[in-house]
């Protein structure tokens, strides 16, 4: 049986190297020359930025068995991110897998397996597979908002975004405050005329470091609190540290820790606080050149950097294939479809401090099932009966996340790593070892 993976980010390279060590037949499509995905700036779908590093630290993110080189950054810089991708690639031999620069097109179900087809150098091509598992991430489609009105400067959204060139001497409006429009707004700062920033809702705020250390290695090794004890302690930790959002101009989050996904960056913070980026509540209308905003105030603008997230796509398969609940397919596990064997999704989960290896799990237990199915292992049967009743069940871990689109594949860390482990351990599909840095 032929297990096709569509991309070669870090979760298609996952899927990969795990199927692989448990003997299945792999072929791989990329649209790109290389592996590495987003993280690959020079790749077409590509969503990166220059000045882009991670915003977890290095050993809460690498893959166990293939730790990053002790000379790369604690929040290495995307090229370093690329690099390292690259190298695992080569350390499992993953390349030779993978059909590059050849993009799939359409994705059609047969009576036992999936139709690919595909297009390289303008020349289409069909390819007939078993088991289809779709790798390609998050960042794929822009969330651009529509406001009444026209606006006659520049509109765009993040995804566009590469190089602070762009805001040389213009008036900039960023719209949004994630982990991208942070960085964007903090970007233009240094080039543009004047930068203000338009906000829907209150976020959380966190630093890097704290004493010294990365911020998401602080309390690992240590007891668990209880959820809301915990949301408790860290959120008057950050007010301590860091202060409230209101102390800058920013509305304060009307929900509680953890309960979306906190933005990485107090270097905003700083600009705001030193009058370089001018907070703004959210966009009512375009005039002109002018912005008009909710609270009855406007500015005039020459850009306009919509920061404003990305929409969960596989452009080239029908939607009903995937079993959409409101914003996301409702998958057991964020992974597994309820009605078939033959449909995986990897990458279609957030979750703070999850990093690759999370991830890595998750592709793990999809190769782990389908050994357990092609062997007649009893527990791969028990687990293809919990993955029909419980599709719908999301593992939220007691936290009231946000009904938002960005929030839709979100899940508890803890609970849902500890569910896959117990799958794991059922089948008897141990994890390799953790290796030292290549």
């Amino acid at each position: 049986m032929t297990v096709a993976v569509i991309g070669a980010g870090p979760t298609g390279l996952a899927a990969v190297r795990n199927l692989t060590l448990h003997g299945f037949d792999v072929i791989g499509f990329e649209s790109h020359s290389d592996v590495g995905g987003l993280w690959d700036i020079d790749s077409p779908t590509s969503t990166m930025y220059e000045s882009a590093h991670l915003i977890s630290s290095k050993g809460m993110t690498e893959f166990a068995e293939f730790p990053m080189h002790d000379d790369v950054a604690t929040y290495p810089h995307h090229r370093e991110m690329r690099d390292y991708f690259r190298a695992y690639a080569r350390e499992f031999e993953l390349y030779d897998h993978y059909r590059f620069s050849t993009t799939v097109t359409r994705v059609q179900p047969r009576s036992h397996g999936w139709t690919i087809t595909a297009e390289s150098e303008g020349t289409s091509s069909t390819h007939d597979v078993g088991v289809l598992v779709l790798a390609i991430g998050t960042f794929h489609t822009p969330n651009m908002p529509t406001w009444p009105g026209i606006f006659d400067g520049e509109l765009l959204h993040g995804s566009t975004y590469r190089s602070p060139e762009l805001f040389e001497g213009k008036r900039v409006l960023v719209v949004g405050c994630g982990n991208s429009g942070a960085d964007i707004a903090v970007d233009a700062v240094h080039r543009a005329a004047s930068v203000d920033l338009s906000l829907r809702r209150g976020y959380w705020f966190v630093p890097k470091f704290l004493a010294g250390r990365p911020i998401d290695t602080i309390g690992t090794g240590g007891p668990t609190l209880p959820r809301s004890l915990k949301q408790r302690v860290d959120a008057a930790l950050l007010r301590a540290v860091v202060g409230r959002p209101s102390d800058y101009g920013l509305p304060d989050p009307d929900y509680r820790m953890y309960e979306s996904h906190p933005v990485v960056n107090t270097q905003v913070l700083h600009h705001l606080g030193h009058g370089d980026i001018t907070p703004r509540p959210d966009v009512a209308r375009l005039d002109g050149s002018r912005v008009e905003f909710v609270d009855g105030g406007s500015g005039t603008y020459d850009l306009v950097m919509a920061a404003t997230g990305y929409s969960l796509d596989w452009p080239f398969m029908d939607r009903e294939l995937l079993n959409w609940e409101g914003f996301a397919p409702a998958l057991y596990l964020n992974t597994f479809h309820p009605g078939r064997n033959d449909l995986f999704v990897t990458g279609m989960v957030e979750a703070t401090g999850l990093g690759w290896e999370g991830r890595n799990k998750q592709a793990a237990l999809v190769a782990a099932y389908l050994a357990g199915l092609r062997d007649g292992h009893p527990a791969a049967a028990r687990l293809h009966d919990t993955i029909a009743t419980n599709a719908h069940s999301r593992l939220t871990g007691g936290y009231d996340y946000l009904q938002v689109e960005r929030m839709a594949y979100y899940v508890a860390k803890d609970q849902f790593l500890d569910r896959v482990q117990a799958h794991l351990d059922e089948l008897h599909a141990p994890m390799p070892e953790p290796g030292a840095s290549p």
